[in-house]
């Protein structure tokens, strides 16, 4: 038991530091946002849901909620408040209708956490507010991290993988790998099931990014590409025009 418990606190403390480095991975993207002043094809639908889900978990790790689980709640926490930062710079550069689309997801987000809150702090107690919160925690976590399915589902349509960071799907992949193991060690379901479905889908991003990788900005290429080939087509056209009228004065002059 005191080795279980000891690999138990070593997971949970290597889950808050890949936690931090995945929190963190964004940093690349906004700051290609912010230089930039738009949010180009990115889509804000991850950071919402990230931060739903970080709000959840720090609820969830509260020792008044779920005993032993506070390395949960500081990660969680710190995550909470870097999901923030990044739902505001993307709401500050998206266009004006993906600023409504995220605003309102936002609104029901708060609403979401709030209510799980209230109602378990204030109807539930015991075993009853671990296993409502846990609930709540591990269906938003799953959401969480599903939501970058669209970002797939976008790489496979356009064969690159421009809008699919690469360490970002890297730290999905550790992350939710030693949390999983953390929920096995813990005996925790509400840990370890959505964060095993995080580590599956971080292996298939990076699944991805290994297929389509070399063609990262290919379809920005192709169309630079083709630029001098309609020009040279005009330019070919321009002549063929001058010749036209050439020919007729060579047919007035015999």
């Amino acid at each position: 038991m005191g080795i279980i418990k000891i690999l138990h606190t070593l997971f949970g403390i290597f889950g808050n530091i890949t936690g931090l480095f995945l929190f963190l991975a964004p940093m690349i993207t906004f700051r290609r946002v912010i230089m930039n002043r738009s949010t180009e094809q990115f889509s804000g639908m991850p950071y919402v849901m990230t931060l739903l889900n970080c709000l959840l978990s720090t609820w969830y790790g509260l020792p008044f909620v779920s005993p032993n689980n506070i390395l949960v709640s500081i990660i969680n926490g710190t995550g909470a408040g870097l999901e923030a930062f990044y739902v505001v710079v993307f709401l500050i550069f998206a266009p004006r209708k993906e600023k409504a689309k995220i605003s309102g997801i936002l609104f029901v987000v708060l609403s979401i956490f709030s209510t799980v809150a209230l109602v378990s702090m204030l109807a539930l107690h015991g075993q009853k507010r671990k296993v409502f919160s846990g609930f709540a925690a591990a269906i938003f976590s799953i959401i969480m991290y599903g939501s970058p399915l669209s970002i797939m589902r976008l790489v496979i349509k356009t064969k690159s993988v421009e809008y699919m960071p690469f360490f970002l799907s890297l730290f999905v992949f550790l992350c939710g790998t030693s949390w999983f193991v953390y929920g096995l060690l813990g005996k925790d379901p509400f840990i370890a099931v959505p964060n095993g479905v995080g580590g599956l889908l971080g292996t298939a991003q990076l699944i991805l990014y290994a297929i389509y990788r070399g063609n990262k900005g290919q379809s920005k290429k192709s169309e630079e590409d083709g630029r001098p080939d309609m020009e040279l087509g005009k330019s070919q056209e321009k002549e063929k025009e001058k010749e036209i009228p050439n020919t007729q004065n060579g047919d007035a002059k015999a």
